[in-house]
């Protein structure tokens, strides 16, 4: 394909493009933002695209990578201390962190028992622990979203008791 009748494609899907960004985001100017960053990446990525590859298929795949690192990115960047407060006397108990002694203990625990669930209802909690929502994981995992839903909640009923004694801690 060359790169006008590229281009061409393109622009036919903005249609396609703008619906498929409203359904991630469910806001009309995060959408848009979402299709401006896709249509770059597509443009600068244009050699790498396979003429006998869905078209549409690899745009919106790229739209839907996009969308999920750039919720991954804002998850990971999301700050929990407050601006305006004094950072250097901050009331924060120490021995609570995972970096402590009792605290690694813990988190290695915790590791255990999630790596000790079934892998049918361990692979869509972790994937849940990871930020993806209850319909990415089902569309990932090619698995019903109700299924989906139920083996988190196995999975979190399986994780209680396994580790009821950390729950007065």
């Amino acid at each position: 394909m060359n790169a006008l009748q590229f281009q061409k494609n393109l622009l036919s899907m903005q249609e396609n493009m703008m619906n498929f960004a409203l359904m991630l985001t469910t806001n009309r100017d995060d959408a848009q933002d979402l299709m401006q960053d896709t249509t770059l990446k597509v443009l600068d990525n244009q050699e790498k695209y396979v003429d006998n590859i869905n078209f549409k298929g690899w745009v919106l795949t790229v739209m839907r990578n996009i969308f999920i690192n750039n919720y991954h990115r804002i998850v990971r960047s999301q700050n929990l201390i407050d601006a305006g407060a004094d950072l250097y006397n901050l009331d924060i108990p120490v021995d609570s962190s995972f970096y402590s002694p009792e605290g690694a203990y813990q988190l290695k625990e915790i590791k255990k028992a999630i790596n000790s669930l079934n892998s049918d209802i361990k692979t869509p909690f972790v994937l849940f622990l990871d930020g993806y929502k209850y319909n990415e994981i089902a569309e990932k995992m090619g698995t019903p979203l109700g299924t989906v839903k139920s083996r988190i909640f196995f999975a979190r009923k399986q994780l209680q008791v396994l580790l009821k004694e950390f729950r007065h801690c």
